[in-house]
C-alpha cells in the first residue's frame, strides 16, 4: 500500500498530535507504535518478568492481547490490554521508562514489527513512533521525522504533568529526556535517526499548525 505517512521522532516533539489531526485531514488508519511498547512493558511488569528473560519476553509479545478504540467525537485513543483500559497509566513517566528499555531488545522489537505493519490499510496510514521511517515502513513514501531541544521538550513534558494535577521538577525532566534520548540514539536495534528521505522539521519554536502545515504540503507535492 503506497498510502503510508511515517512521523518518528524522540518523545515531547509534538508526534501524537501532529499524527493525530494528519490521520483525521487524510482520511487514514492512525498507528501509534509507542503506544504498542508501553502496553507490553505493562504487560512485562504485572507478570513480574525481567528484561533479561528474552525467551518469556518474545512469547508475550507474540500474544500480546491489545485493542485500540476511538469514541465518536473524542480526540484520544483508548488503549486496551487483556480487555482493561490502560490508557491513562500507560502514559505516565514510569511506563515510558520501561518501554523504552525493553525496546532496545531485539526479539521483542522483531516480535513486535508484523502486528505494527498490520495496520498498513486502505486508505492509508499515520505511524507515529520512532522506527517507522527506518525500519517499519522503509518504503513508506511520505516520511517526517520531527526534532526539538531537550529544554524545549521537558518545559512541555512539565505543562502536560501539570495539566494531569501531577508535579513535577524540570531539572529531573530534563534529566530524564536526556537519558532516554541516550538509550534510544544509542541501542543497537533500530536506534532512533532520521531516514534518509525523511523531512526534517525542527518544532522547537513552531505551533502545531505550523508543523502541521509543512507536513501536509509534503504529502499533497507527492
Amino acid at each position: 500500500m503506497n498510502n503510508i505517512l511515517t512521523i518518528d521522532g524522540p518523545s515531547g516533539v509534538g508526534k501524537g498530535t501532529v499524527a493525530r489531526i494528519m490521520a483525521q485531514k487524510l482520511g487514514w488508519h492512525l498507528l501509534d507504535s509507542g503506544a504498542i511498547y508501553r502496553a507490553f512493558a505493562l504487560a512485562v511488569d504485572a507478570r513480574g518478568i525481567g528484561i533479561g528473560n528474552e525467551d518469556t519476553l518474545e512469547k508475550i509479545a507474540q500474544t500480546l492481547d491489545l485493542t485500540f478504540k476511538t469514541e465518536e467525537g473524542s480526540e484520544l485513543v483508548s488503549v486496551f490490554l487483556n480487555g482493561k483500559d490502560v490508557s491513562k497509566i500507560l502514559r505516565t513517566e514510569k511506563t515510558g521508562e520501561m518501554a523504552s528499555k525493553i525496546a532496545s531488545i531485539g526479539v521483542v522489537r522483531a516480535a513486535l514489527l508484523k502486528r505494527q505493519q498490520d495496520f498498513a490499510q486502505t486508505p492509508g496510514l499515520v505511524a507515529d513512533g520512532r522506527d517507522m521511517g527506518t525500519v517499519v515502513f522503509v518504503d513508506a513514501p511520505f516520511k517526517v521525522f520531527l526534532t526539538a531541544s531537550a529544554e524545549e521538550r521537558s518545559k512541555r513534558r512539565l505543562k502536560q504533568l501539570q495539566a494531569q494535577g501531577t508535579m513535577g521538577i524540570i531539572s529531573q525532566i530534563l534529566a530524564e529526556v536526556v537519558a532516554r534520548d541516550e538509550r534510544d540514539c544509542s541501542r543497537k536495534n533500530a536506534p532512533l535517526k532520521p531516514a534518509d528521505d525523511a523531512l526534517i522539521i525542527d518544532t522547537t519554536e513552531l505551533s502545531i499548525d505550523e508543523v502541521l502545515a509543512q507536513v501536509s504540503e509534503l504529502v499533497t507535492k507527492k
